[in-house]
């Protein structure tokens, strides 16, 4: 059976991300407008456009479509803004990122993912995003971003993590204990301070956590 890829991306849009409150026009003009199915692996082809976490290597999985649009929303990205992405998986979320942003700095732990989604992203000529193979929790650097995406779980926020915000930046993460997560937008103080900084309580949800991120395991007497 032959997809219309074009109609289900529509239907996706339509039927998906918009009822879920994502309301941005330059975000679902993305949504629109980018093959999603180019960013999947060929066993997972036909089911691009359905409202399911898709599986990837190393127990990883790309995101429902809705979660990518409140994602992306929630961020407000503009097109001057530089981004780090913690997490590049499918390269999908990054190619959008890469869109909106003048510029996408994506971390990504696994060397193969990290080669797929460059070779993905070149066959989209989205130039204006980097994949780099790294432990985000374990990495340093001196640039400041305006927007940080993290596309997997964690059971703290990582100090470190704020202090790559510019002044006034943005960290979408999800945060908590599985199953009982939220997704949270940080605003970073006009100082960046780690104390000034605002949360925003966005949803409630369940994403698998970020390697190295998972909570220490509960014991029970």
């Amino acid at each position: 059976m032959t997809i219309d890829y074009a109609k289900a991306r529509e239907l996706m849009v339509e039927q998906q991300v918009r009822p879920w409150d994502v309301l941005d026009p330059r975000v679902l003009d993305v949504l629109a407008q980018l093959p999603r199915e180019a960013f999947v692996a060929d066993a997972h082809r036909n089911l691009a456009y359905t409202d399911l976490p898709l599986p990837m290597a190393h127990g990883q999985f790309m995101m429902k479509p809705v979660m990518e649009g409140r994602t992306l929303q929630s961020l407000a990205v503009d097109p001057t803004d530089d981004v780090l992405e913690i997490g590049t998986g499918s390269g999908y979320l990054t190619a959008c990122l890469g869109r909106l942003a003048r510029e996408v700095v994506s971390l990504e732990i696994h060397a193969d993912l990290a080669t797929t989604a460059r070779e993905r992203l070149a066959g989209q000529s989205i130039l204006n995003a980097q994949v780099v193979q790294a432990d985000a929790l374990n990495y340093s650097t001196d640039r400041r971003f305006n927007a940080i995406c993290v596309t997997g779980a964690v059971s703290q926020i990582p100090p470190q993590w704020l202090q790559w915000l510019q002044p006034g930046g943005r960290l979408f993460v999800v945060r908590g204990r599985s199953p009982a997560m939220e997704g949270v937008l940080v605003t970073a103080g006009e100082r960046n301070e780690v104390n000034a900084s605002r949360i925003q309580s966005l949803f409630e949800t369940d994403l698998p956590y970020l390697q190295g991120a998972a909570p220490a395991p509960a014991f029970e007497f």
